[in-house]
């Protein structure tokens, strides 16, 4: 059975005529005729009753010609997926992007984006860096953006911008008052980090050694949001990338305080499979990440 005898037999019940069925098709009446004749018997019934000057659908037939209309209007439909597909700008991105970087990026990437592709708008993931590379492995997301390093096999990186991470404090702390910190000096007090299995707190411990020393007392949130309050309510200082830090973010009652030079900061990149057929789509998105204008990220496109 194909779809060319589904259309022949459909053809053939609407114009209860070989000749017309045939014309409509764009074939001669004895292809039209034995294509029919071999479906019959493939499925072993008289689909038609033909006599002098007319064909008419049998019962089964009508009911078989009822279904391959279904048939075909379906196969139109992957006909026309397909088309769609050849549009790689056209149709949502599966766009993965961790914690720490979601609230901040996305509201201007967006914004971003739909000036660059206006067809294809993001669904989004918003996970942790280990469960954003199973998902991309196993084809759930398309894109994430996390930071580097990011080894994944068979995941090509693209780095698009750099972020300097600064430090918080209340209103009134003895630091406020400083032009800058190094990052030994983020210690003693009682620092605020992120839970265990984000990288930016390992990427916080990374850069200030002492926060990890037995004498600092480390409190623990479960987002830079909760992190950036509980330092505004005077329970200890912290240490937060850039655009968590900048409006509408910020507020007056914590201060911000950069690093001595060189400061700490962090890379962040896209990742997707090496064999993702969207390659389009990729490039839109580089262009609306080339289009960001925040003074937290240093853009490397």
């Amino acid at each position: 059975m194909t779809l060319t005898e589904l259309r022949y037999i459909v053809a053939l019940a609407q114009e209860g005529n070989f000749s017309r069925a045939a014309e409509s098709c764009s074939v001669s009446q004895p292809t039209l005729s034995v294509a029919i004749a071999r479906l019959e018997d493939e499925l072993g019934v008289q689909l038609f009753e033909r006599g002098k000057g007319f064909v008419s659908p049998s019962t089964v037939g009508a009911r078989v010609v009822e279904q391959a209309q279904v048939a075909l209007r379906e196969a139109e439909k992957v006909r026309q997926v397909a088309m769609r597909g050849r549009d790689q700008l056209d149709g949502p991105l599966r766009l993965g992007v961790i914690h720490t970087i979601g609230p901040y990026l996305l509201p201007q990437l967006i914004h971003s984006l739909k000036l660059v592709a206006p067809n294809m708008p993001l669904a989004i993931e918003e996970n942790m860096t280990a469960n954003l590379a199973d998902m991309l492995h196993d084809n759930e997301v398309d894109v994430v953006i996390v930071a580097l390093p990011f080894e994944v096999p068979g995941i090509v990186t693209r780095a698009i911008y750099d972020e300097s991470f600064k430090v918080v404090v209340p209103r009134g702390h003895r630091w406020e008052g400083r032009e800058s910190i190094a990052p030994e000096d983020v210690a003693g007090d009682e620092v605020l980090l992120l839970k265990a299995g984000n990288c930016f707190r390992d990427q916080v411990l990374g850069a200030c050694p002492q926060v990890s020393s037995p004498e600092t007392d480390v409190r623990l949130g479960h987002s830079i949001g909760t992190i950036r309050c509980m330092v505004a309510s005077g329970l200890g200082v912290s240490v937060l990338p850039d655009s968590a830090l900048q409006h509408p973010y910020s507020n007056d009652m914590i201060s911000v305080i950069p690093f001595a030079q060189p400061a700490p900061s962090r890379r962040i990149a896209l990742g997707w499979r090496a064999g993702f057929v969207r390659t389009k789509a990729i490039d839109a998105l580089l262009d609306a990440v080339g289009k960001l204008n925040s003074p937290a990220y240093r853009l490397i496109l």
